[in-house]
């Protein structure tokens, strides 16, 4: 089946990446940024709380967990992400949350980096969705609708179609307990933490201002390589 094939694709991506590596050696990765490049969209207080403070704390528990079941010793992050219903709760929450914010931190940049969508991402985003604008207005609904603490994805289906989807707390389309499952090449965090500091309760606007970081560079990359 295609889905075989796209996670094999996000496999040979991802754990190119320093932090997907073996259970045993899970880190906090450094930012890509300065925590102030994304200012005035994202301040610099939030991203040093969000990721030194509430990113690290998921590293930290992840690897408390793998001190206590042997079976996730020889793992790398996305396997066990793609075999998470064998885990503890636990397990689930904080490699889920080690793997998002992972992947949030790679894809903003500071607005005179974020460079622009690939031809072939804007072909299927216009092809899937009908065009950037549609896209952007659907992903954004999407998010604002997500009922309490969650991530809005977009990912690359087992079709190999873009297709736009929510998850709650910290789980991922990668997971073997989601549905829909894909690879997801975008994620917005929706939870408080991340943008409450500087817009209180207001996440639309927070919506409408990450997307002057989402560094489409990034994005365009995690799509070439599901292709």
């Amino acid at each position: 089946m295609r889905i075989h094939s796209l996670y094999s694709c996000a496999l040979s991506l991802l754990l190119s990446l320093p932090w997907v590596a073996r259970a045993e050696t899970f880190t906090l990765p450094l930012l890509p940024y300065p925590s102030d490049a994304l200012a005035p969209h994202i301040d610099a207080a939030t991203m040093n709380i969000h990721h030194g403070k509430h990113h690290q704390a998921y590293v930290n528990n992840l690897n408390a967990e793998v001190a206590k079941d042997a079976r996730l010793a020889d793992k790398n992050l996305l396997q066990i992400l793609e075999a998470i219903s064998a885990y503890a709760p636990a397990v689930r929450n904080n490699a889920g949350g080690h793997f998002n914010h992972s992947l949030f931190w790679q894809v903003m940049a500071a607005p005179s980096d974020v460079g622009e969508m690939s031809d072939a991402l804007s072909a299927q985003i216009n092809a899937d969705f009908g065009s950037i604008d549609a896209f952007k207005t659907q992903f954004s609904e999407a998010a604002s609708k997500i009922f309490g603490s969650g991530w809005a994805w977009l990912m690359v289906n087992a079709e190999g179609k873009l297709q736009i989807t929510t998850t709650a707390n910290q789980d991922n389309p990668l997971m073997d307990t989601v549905t829909p499952r894909g690879t997801p090449i975008l994620g917005l965090d929706v939870w408080e933490h991340a943008y409450y500091l500087n817009y209180q309760n207001k996440r639309v606007d927070y919506i409408a201002a990450w997307w002057n970081v989402v560094n489409w560079d990034a994005v365009s990359a995690r799509f070439a390589a599901t292709r």
